[in-house]
């Protein structure tokens, strides 16, 4: 019997389940560079030269493990530019008994594959995503009824499941969250680690000439281009980490600095999410080095969260709402992103800093992304699905699965509440007191009006009286609306006023793009 498997761009992993009890003998290894894939949406350049080089090194990997692959490269002769496509024309060349393949990360390529047993005329065998903790069937048990489904509660269900950071059944520390510990200003004086870049083999090389080629037009830039490409570099990468950054990453995962893009954070959430690294074996490295006192627990715990708290939860939100969670806009936002958002080219400098790096990059971390990006995107009013196709094209860790909770729901405030017990909206106060952002910035964050004042503080201000009748009844917001009764009616008119003039210039700058 001939097993045709087919390894998608985002399962780059030895051990991912279609490959789990197939004998290599008897088994077709389909991989296949996807036009569709390239420009559902379009996707930065950087994004794409690293899936599409981690591919075609992870094709190699699998020949040389000893299994035949079939590697159908973009610009192959006959290459019809689709999933679908490309396993009819690979069950015409190896006439296959049956098909295996891993479920689906996203919606409309799990929508594929559930088309191909009628398609092909052959079983389809869909297996489960060994790679995450919970499947989409426990996730459903555990949320459905569930009066206060919010990540906290998940994630020591997890804890639990896993027996990370446990001792006796309890939480070491006697705590489950150390995040009040984790948001300290960033540092005056201390030396910051830089990540390890890994140059361009050959195969890279020319992936990144077909993208300047193929992809000129798309957002961001592909010059030193030094992701790893591959499951070596990308476990070089893991420990340079966790030998460097991570005693650091729990106290400054919020800071924000100029010029600085990374800090202490880890950077591997691109490979983590095509599969060049395991989440888990990531989770317990961690867990040994505070377990070796090289890592203090604030930074293992606040790392480990990350992994199998929110970003399992936020996949089992995004299989459990299903694909109309695109379309939630709580508030009923209609404005696009101002074009800056993709050049860079703003006098605030916190957003010139997070989009600059973007652009750069396709990387910017969480914090930059919550509260600078997304928190503008947020109190301009900005259309939530526009903000959502944003993100999704410019982050190479972007696949649809973690982006569009994350953008939509924790970020935009787009479900009403489901992911976020209140909308992560602030004014400028938060980016100074988090960053040195405000320090290099032409507009006065001490301000609410005038010319010179901060957007971000009229902005957020008029977000709050503009989205009263959803929000006022937010405990979590009822210091905010009582500092705003506080403000002396003509101030707030003011505030008002300079709030709405910032708005018509941002419809005036709205992006075509």
């Amino acid at each position: 019997m001939t097993t045709l498997v087919l390894v998608l761009g985002d399962q780059l992993s030895p051990d991912i389940s279609s490959l789990k009890g197939q004998d290599p003998a008897d088994t077709i290894v389909l991989m296949a560079e996807i036009a569709e894939e390239t420009r559902y949406v379009r996707h930065h350049r950087r994004k794409l030269a690293y899936v599409l080089a981690a591919m075609r090194h992870h094709g190699v990997a699998l020949a040389q493990a000893g299994w035949r692959v079939d590697y159908v490269e973009l610009e192959a002769e006959g290459n019809s530019g689709s999933f679908t496509g490309e396993v009819m024309r690979a069950v015409e060349r190896h006439a296959p008994d049956r098909i295996v393949v891993t479920e689906a990360g996203e919606w409309r390529v799990a929508a594929m594959l559930d088309s191909w047993e009628t398609l092909t005329g052959l079983p389809v065998e869909i297996r489960r995503d060994t790679r995450f903790l919970a499947s989409h069937k426990a996730f459903a048990r555990w949320i459905d009824g569930r009066a206060d489904p919010r990540m906290e509660w998940f994630y020591r269900e997890m804890r639990r499941h896993t027996g990370l950071l446990m001792e006796g059944g309890k939480p070491v520390g006697g705590k489950w969250n150390f995040d009040k510990e984790n948001r300290k200003p960033p540092p005056k004086r201390m030396a910051i680690p830089r990540p390890p870049a890994f140059p361009p083999d050959d195969t890279t090389k020319a992936i990144l000439d077909l993208v300047e080629r193929r992809f000129g037009d798309h957002f961001g830039s592909i010059d030193d281009f030094g992701f790893a490409v591959t499951r070596e570099q990308a476990e070089a990468a893991r420990d340079w980490f966790l030998d460097n950054a991570l005693p650091r990453f729990g106290d400054y995962e919020d800071a924000m600095i100029t010029g600085e893009p990374v800090l202490w954070h880890a950077h591997l959430s691109p490979y983590i999410n095509s599969g060049l690294i395991d989440p888990l074996d990531l989770c317990r490295r961690v867990e040994a080095r505070w377990q070796e006192g090289k890592v203090p627990l604030n930074a293992a715990e606040g790392f480990i969260r990350q992994i199998i708290g929110w970003r399992e939860y936020v996949r089992g939100i995004y299989w459990w709402t299903g694909p109309d969670y695109v379309k939630r806009n709580f508030f009923g936002n209609r404005r696009k992103l101002p074009a800056w958002y993709w050049t860079g080219e703003t006098d605030m400098h916190c957003l010139s800093e997070a989009i600059g790096q973007t652009l750069e990059l396709a990387y910017a971390h969480h914090i930059q992304r919550l509260m600078v990006t997304g928190n503008f995107a947020l109190i301009m009013g900005a259309d939530p699905a526009h903000v959502h196709q944003w993100y999704l094209e410019v982050y190479a860790d972007a696949y649809e699965w973690v982006e569009l909770p994350n953008t939509l729901g924790m970020s935009q405030f787009g479900d009403g509440g489901l992911l976020g017990s209140k909308p992560y909206a602030s004014s400028g106060a938060y980016i100074n007191r988090m960053s040195d952002y405000c320090r290099h910035c032409r507009y006065d964050v001490s301000k609410r009006t005038g010319a010179d004042a901060c957007p971000f503080n009229a902005l957020y201000w008029d977000f709050l009286v503009r989205n009263r009748d959803k929000l006022g009844d937010n405990r979590r917001l009822a210091m905010p609306y009582r500092n705003w009764d506080r403000i002396a009616a003509p101030e707030q008119q003011a505030i008002r006023d300079r709030a709405a003039e910032l708005l018509e210039g941002l419809e005036a700058q709205a992006s075509n793009y």
